[in-house]
């Protein structure tokens, strides 16, 4: 078959435009190799045409504009893909249009909208006869994306030949949903050789006819005709009439959830109260922290749902033990029911006591079903389809609990790799099998139970959204069976920001991106295939670090001494050259000084100076061996604490921060492995000691290298990265991707996330833009998720009462209330006008934490809103207990309230 590409496109001069695609008739993806299209001046077509080899089954290709100079740009949206099963033509046409990467139908065509919020009715009238013969040479076939149809509508297309109705509404031509959203039909035209004028409109089964035409002017098919020939129409976007589509959402964390039949700890079967009332409520989506296995010390610290010890496993803590299966022995049932009042009763998560009554009734539940389970087809198939990540999983979480710690290099030799132990571990023969199976069946009946909630929402309409941590857990199975993916020697963290003036640690390895795109990121494109089983919107946490990511060096404990990996850091004959001079004490060793130490340490600074300091000349001192790093000054004071009663801790902790504060006492970070010879400056060093000690010249170039370094040298460099590796995320799935973008964002990073139809993050208090103290949601992009708070911060009400000055500020400018005085609490009238400022912003989507909703009812609420925060990133042993403090029965049965955020969102048209 030959095939002919064209494609109507304005250029300037000394460019061209190419195909590059699979296969040795677009050139393998070669840019050597490309197929360079032609351009016609009559028709202002670029086009081409090639033979394709025989059995060619799929066309998968992108169109690129290539300039003068050799730079390319890529069309936007995921590679384009023609299936040729079946065709018996000799030659194909394919009539198609650039993908702009501005334009919001491709996040339409997610399956956040195709398989929930536009889903098809499984008894589609939208299934016409096909064109029954293939007519010599002029068959077209309209083919256009559409998801946005409603369920009882049909997609037509009319148009001025006798064909297409000759624009009589009755007798339009009613494309197939079969391929949504894809719709198309075929059609013999009665007269190609003619122009044909045309429109998409709305079908309507029952009354047979063409209700509604698409808006804009006509759309004009080209005169074309050829023997043996198809012509593929490949249209772009449905003109609605009604404008930009606009959805609302709650967030709430599974572990928040709050139900009669939870056992201390909201499981995944509340995911489908949580829709009810989302289906009450208008609500479009549900978006969740993460719920990977969390399980490595069975201590409260496994609450924090970021350290996953799989990235594919989930968490037991959501297992509803009823839906696996009845408990035979009357006692262990009455145990279940008397330790679900006892935990529900409390008005948090106590994960502790929550996570061993799980244990141990599902150990008791695993023998009881065992033999069940091993000969369950569901299970075999589960097993075989998951067996890549699954096994591992099973014989780490056993050797766990065997050797009584998750870190693996801790264990016995034979253990510290993996090898076969996947394998001879998990033969049901095998005399320790139970160890492991214990895992397999509570991971298999966690998908169950999961999938079951998913297909609930995905059939009443609403997207359940995922949220993916951008680091691993150091301890994990990952670490265990690919440690080469990792720079497990460093530690991945954030630089200080409204979270945290020291920035912060997450203690997680940084990714070996040079090794990961050695078999073209396949862990990666692994894992996001693994959550879309469950998810069909993500957000990626922290999407700043596929620009860069903060690296930390092992022997810091607080952010403020790391710094962005990958960077271009300055060499020593840089530095000297910008300050004037070079001086390795001065610039990188802790500056130490008398009325520094008075500072921090006030009546105690004789006493630090004594224990922990030796003098280093010219008034300055210099650390002790003991304590010259901030990760042995940590073991230290652990050490104390541990010897010390509880009324001295405070003292200890003061001493430690104090001491932690002259470890960041310095102007630059030696970069490591460079001998001395690149440095990093200190991140936020004009706000440091040591800076303010500088002359007055000295400060001024310091600050000058420090704005160059941060906010001018890299800007392209990190592009760069962002490109090379954020396609592979975005399109190894079809989910709508979010990028939760905050904090310190490179000024490249939201043209990359537009460029790949990623929506961005607008969190009110935390404006992007600078010099502003908050930001407006009617300023926000269509390409973006506007909320008034999210989980590392306090809630709308908790933030009111944190600082009156600034309410009074936000009271003023955001709410309009010139002149008047804020009320001190955060009243419900007040939390409206902040919802319906949200509702009205032009954001694709308005996403509310579940507090903040329930802010606007004086009955609902909780009574203090300190209680409703869910995460405080300051504090790195924040116990993550944050529970919904009524049940989801009792939300669903609140008419009233629901009638209120129904009404909201029907008023701002995202209903």
């Amino acid at each position: 078959m030959r095939v002919r590409f064209r494609l109507p496109y304005f250029t300037a001069w000394g460019q061209r435009l190419e195909v590059r695609g699979a296969g040795p008739a677009l050139g393998d993806w070669h840019p050597e190799r490309a197929l360079r299209l032609a351009y016609d001046p009559a028709t202002g077509l670029w086009e081409q045409e090639t033979e394709l080899p025989a059995g060619t089954a799929e066309l998968r290709y992108k169109y690129v504009l290539v300039e003068a100079s050799g730079a390319t740009h890529w069309e936007g949206g995921p590679d384009r893909v023609v299936t040729l099963g079946g065709e018996s033509y000799g030659r194909l046409i394919l009539d198609e249009f650039w993908h702009a990467p501005e334009l919001p139908d491709y996040e339409l065509q997610t399956n956040a909208f195709t398989q929930a919020i536009f889903r098809r009715p499984a008894d589609s009238q939208c299934r016409p006869a096909p064109l029954r013969a293939r007519t010599a040479d002029a068959t077209v076939r309209f083919a256009l994306t559409a998801p946005r149809v409603p369920a009882d509508r049909c997609l037509c297309v009319l148009g001025s030949d006798e064909a297409l109705g000759a624009w009589d509404n009755r007798k339009a031509v009613v494309l197939s949903d079969a391929g949504f959203p894809q719709w198309q039909a075929d059609v013999a035209l009665a007269t190609p050789e003619r122009p044909v004028m045309y429109k998409y409109g709305l079908w309507d089964a029952e009354q047979r006819q063409c209700v509604d035409l698409e808006a804009g002017p006509d759309r004009v098919l080209p005169a074309l005709s050829g023997r043996d020939t198809l012509r593929w129409r490949r249209d772009e976007q449905y003109r609605h009439r009604e404008g930009a589509w606009r959805g609302a959402g709650v967030a709430l964390p599974v572990f928040a959830l709050r139900s009669r039949q939870g056992l201390g700890v909201g499981e995944f079967p509340d995911l489908k109260l949580l829709v009810d009332w989302a289906v009450q409520t208008g609500l479009k989506m549900v978006q969740v922290l993460p719920i990977n296995d969390t399980t490595a010390t069975h201590t409260w610290v496994d609450s924090y749902p970021y350290a996953a010890i799989s990235v594919f496993a989930l968490h037991p803590q959501y297992l509803r033990l009823d839906a696996v299966a009845e408990l035979q022995d009357p006692a262990l049932r009455a145990e279940l029911d008397q330790l679900r009042a006892e935990l529900n009763s409390r008005d948090h998560v106590d994960y502790e006591p929550v996570m061993q009554a799980k244990w141990r009734l599902l150990r008791q539940l695993y023998q009881q079903e065992k033999a069940g389970f091993l000969a369950d087809p569901d299970y075999q198939q589960f097993f075989r389809e998951q067996q890549q990540w699954l096994a591992p999983y099973a014989v780490f979480s056993g050797l766990r609990e065997r050797f009584g710690t998750v870190d693996f290099r801790q264990w016995p030799a034979a253990f510290q790799q993996p090898g076969e132990l996947t394998t001879t571990l998990l033969d049901p023969a095998h005399p320790e099998f139970d160890e492991f199976g214990l895992h397999l069946f509570t991971q298999f009946h966690l998908d169950r139970q999961l999938l079951s909630a998913v297909a609930y929402a995905r059939e009443h309409g609403v997207v359940l959204k995922g949220d993916l941590p951008i680091g691993i857990y150091r301890h994990s199975v990952e670490a265990w069976t690919q440690p080469e993916l990792y720079h497990l020697d460093q530690q991945a963290g954030a630089p200080p920001d409204d979270f945290s003036v020291t920035g912060q640690n997450w203690r997680f390895p940084t990714y070996n991106w040079e090794k990961m795109a050695e078999d073209g990121y396949a862990w990666w494109r692994q894992r996001l295939g693994h959550l879309s089983r469950y998810f069909d919107a993500l957000r990626i946490d922290h999407i700043l670090g596929f620009f860069r990511i903060w690296e930390i060096p092992a022997h810091a404990v607080e952010g403020l001494l790391g710094h962005f990996s990958p960077a271009l850091p300055f060499s020593r004959q840089e530095v000297e050259q910008r300050l004037g001079w070079f001086d390795y004490d001065r610039l990188a060793r802790p500056y130490i000084r008398w009325h520094i130490l008075e500072e921090l340490f006030g009546a105690e600074a004789s006493a630090v100076r004594d224990e922990f300091l030796d003098e280093a000349g010219y008034g300055a001192f210099r650390f002790r061996e003991f304590v010259d790093t901030q990760r042995k000054i940590e073991a230290v004071v652990a050490d104390r604490l541990a010897a010390a009663p509880a009324d001295q801790h405070p003292a200890l902790l003061r001493l430690r921060e104090g001491l932690y504060r002259l470890h960041t006492e310095v102007l630059f970070v030696e970069a490591e492995g460079s001998g001395g010879q690149l440095w990093h400056p200190r991140i936020t060093v004009d706000k440091s000691r040591t800076f303010r000690d500088l002359d007055d010249e000295s400060r001024r170039r310091m600050h000058e290298l420090y704005v160059d370094f941060f906010f001018r040298r890299h800007e392209e460099f990190w592009r760069e990265q962002g490109l090379v590796k954020l396609p592979a995320i975005r399109y190894a799935t079809n989910m709508l991707i979010c990028g939760e973008d905050l904090g310190m964002v490179p000024a490249s990073v939201p043209g990359v996330m537009r460029q790949l139809g990623m929506l961005g993050l607008n969190i009110q208090r935390m404006p992007a833009a600078t010099g502003i103290e908050f930001s407006h949601p009617n300023d926000a992009a269509y390409l973006s998720v506007v909320s008034p708070s999210c989980h590392d911060m306090s809630t709308v009400r908790g933030w009111w009462e944190e600082d009156p000055a600034r309410t009074q500020r936000f009271f003023e400018q955001l709410l309009g209330h010139r002149g008047q005085s804020a009320p001190y609490f955060c009243e419900p009238w007040v939390a409206r006008e902040m919802v319906v400022q949200h509702l009205h912003s032009p954001a694709m989507w308005a996403i509310f934490p579940l507090q903040d909703f329930l802010a606007l009812d004086e009955q609902l609420r909780r009574v203090n809103p300190q209680d409703e925060q869910i995460n405080v990133p300051a504090n790195p042993e924040h116990f993550w207990k944050y529970r919904l403090h009524l049940p989801l029965e009792e939300l669903i049965q609140a008419t009233g309230f629901n009638q209120q955020v129904h009404q909201l969102m029907e008023a701002s048209q995202r209903s």
